[in-house]
């Protein structure tokens, strides 16, 4: 195994090429990643599809979690800049999955939240554990939902359920996830890791240029969507909605920080 625990994301390939696994995380703080360790994981994920024996990538969390997201702390007292940055990084690991030349699964236990879930909606495949939930609760913390983040859910939703979803903020359980369409099989929590397995297999003894071929089919019928959603001339974060929200996500005081303007009456 491969491990780099200052950016929280370590790899493993299985022995035969085939099949290879991908741990996001180290286990702590739920998986959230830093700027850093998005920026990792597309150059990883771009390093294994390049293997011409690889025919499955599988993406599952260290432990009991996927990936709650993006480590807030990481923004504590950040600048614009370094923020927009690391929305970059997070979209550039989402797109090197996509543009991966092999199917990729998502193993979902835990949480899938936020940049999390938009990590296991760039996959391929998308199998949850019965006691997992997905979603996108960004608006709270005044993260603005890119077309990007936007064209994934309704790719695999629809746009009312992902306005639904992006609206609210909430977080849906399996059963709910499959039947929106953000999943595609629910499985027992101790039976996830094996049905993952069995699948990956299933997938990898077909030829690798019917594989790939198939990849490439899905991948050129998005790609007019794809198009459509990669300029995103928009700012990240709304500020100072989203200085007060890490503030108190970290447990500070958000008196430094200027209070948001009023609801005005219609």
């Amino acid at each position: 195994m491969n491990s780099s625990p200052a950016s929280g994301l370590a790899v493993a390939a299985s022995g035969s090429g085939a099949v290879a696994e991908m741990h996001v995380g180290d286990g702590t703080r739920r998986n959230a990643l830093p700027g850093r360790a998005w920026q990792r994981l597309a150059a990883q994920v771009e390093e294994l599809g390049a293997a011409p024996s690889l025919r499955v990538l599988v993406i599952r969390g260290e432990g009991d979690t996927f990936c709650a997201g993006s480590d807030m702390s990481d923004w504590a007292d950040a600048g614009t800049g370094y923020v927009e940055e690391s929305f970059a990084h997070m979209e550039r690991a989402f797109t090197a999955i996509e543009e991966c030349p092999v199917p990729v699964i998502a193993e979902i236990r835990g949480a899938a939240a936020g940049a999390g879930c938009q990590l296991a909606l760039a996959c391929d495949l998308r199998l949850m554990a019965d006691s997992a939930r997905i979603g996108m609760p960004i608006a709270r913390l005044g993260i603005l939902a890119s077309p990007a983040f936007a064209a994934r859910m309704v790719a695999v939703a629809g746009p009312a359920a992902a306005r639904e979803l992006l609206y609210t903020g909430r977080l849906v359980d399996a059963r709910t996830a499959v039947a929106l369409g953000l999943a595609d099989h629910i499985v027992a929590e101790a039976q996830l890791t094996a049905h993952v397995g069995r699948l990956a297999a299933d997938i990898a003894e077909h030829p690798p240029s019917a594989i790939r071929a198939a990849k490439l089919a899905v991948t050129a019928a998005l790609e007019p969507q794809r198009r459509a959603t990669a300029v995103n001339p928009r700012p990240a974060v709304a500020r100072p909605h989203f200085d007060r929200a890490i503030a108190a996500f970290l447990g500070r005081s958000p008196a430094a920080v200027p209070a948001p303007a009023g609801r005005r009456r219609l």
